[in-house]
């Protein structure tokens, strides 16, 4: 049997594959052989990834909330759209929640030109710009083009003073960050160069799935009970993580949630974060 990609692509069924990513959702085992025998009558060939990710998210879902949010980070990524701003903020958010002061949106002047910073971040007296790639794409990949643009960048803001929280500082590093996925020779390049990158999958063990599971850094549009409008509203109201959502659950009041679905939604939250996924 095989499945057809975003791209268009056929490529053969890995049912271990499937079954890896119904256990990342936090499913016990006896779970996701349920869940697998629940949706295996409905393949069939040529079934698309898209369709078959809605199988599995519905069958999660009659399982337990906080596994079809989880399994739905990938999704929630891109829902952070569409041009990627909310992205830029829950990266900084990501950055402050690891101990670092994080601003989005700065300019600066280099050597040569100026440029626009998706997020600046400082920790331990070190500086870093960081570069964030938003993709809407579900198979999207960057291209090496992108970590070579992204180095000369970086080249031309270093030796250079700024002033950021509060104090004189020169840029030590950067990072090139995206929710898609580096090819084979952006990763070859940024290994001989030393760039900090940062993907889906990359580096492994310490790709943004992992950071996110191990750390709980959900954005807030990873949970099943909010409407699209819902996720917006949030956002709008810099609710950008399931943990800012659960220390701030007046502002559901603010986006007017009705009350019972409120209860639903802090315990899909409260789900969600008590119960984090270790990959270690």
């Amino acid at each position: 049997m095989q499945v057809k990609k975003y791209s268009g692509e056929l490529v053969p069924f890995d049912e271990a594959a499937l079954r890896r990513s119904l256990t990342r959702s936090g499913a016990s085992e006896q779970e996701v052989n349920l869940v697998y025998e629940n949706i295996k009558g409905s393949l069939y060939d040529g079934i698309s990834t898209k369709e078959l990710y809605e199988l599995a998210f519905t069958s999660l879902r009659g399982k337990k909330d906080s596994y079809a949010a989880r399994y739905s980070l990938k999704k929630a990524l891109r829902e952070l759209g569409p041009e990627g701003f909310y992205f830029e903020k829950w990266i900084a958010r990501l950055f402050q929640e690891d101990g670092f002061q994080a601003v989005t949106g700065q300019t600066v002047q280099g050597h040569a030109v100026s440029h626009e910073l998706d997020v600046v971040a400082l920790k331990d007296g070190k500086l870093f710009a960081v570069e964030c790639k938003f993709r809407n794409d579900a198979d999207a990949k960057v291209s090496v083009t992108t970590p070579m643009y992204y180095k000369s960048r970086k080249e031309d803001i270093l030796g250079i003073n700024y002033t950021f929280f509060g104090q004189n500082l020169q840029f030590s590093d950067g990072w090139l960050v995206t929710n898609a996925y580096f090819t084979t020779d952006s990763i070859a390049f940024a290994n001989h160069y030393k760039l900090n990158m940062l993907s889906w999958n990359y580096p492994e063990g310490k790709c943004l799935k992992t950071r996110v599971d191990n750390n709980g850094e959900y954005p807030v549009t990873c949970l099943t009970n909010l409407s699209s409008q819902d996720k917006a509203m949030l956002l709008k109201n810099q609710i950008i993580l399931v943990k800012d959502l659960l220390k701030n659950p007046e502002v559901l009041n603010t986006i007017q949630v009705p009350k019972d679905k409120q209860e639903v939604l802090l315990k899909e939250a409260k789900e969600l974060i008590d119960s984090p996924l270790s990959h270690e």
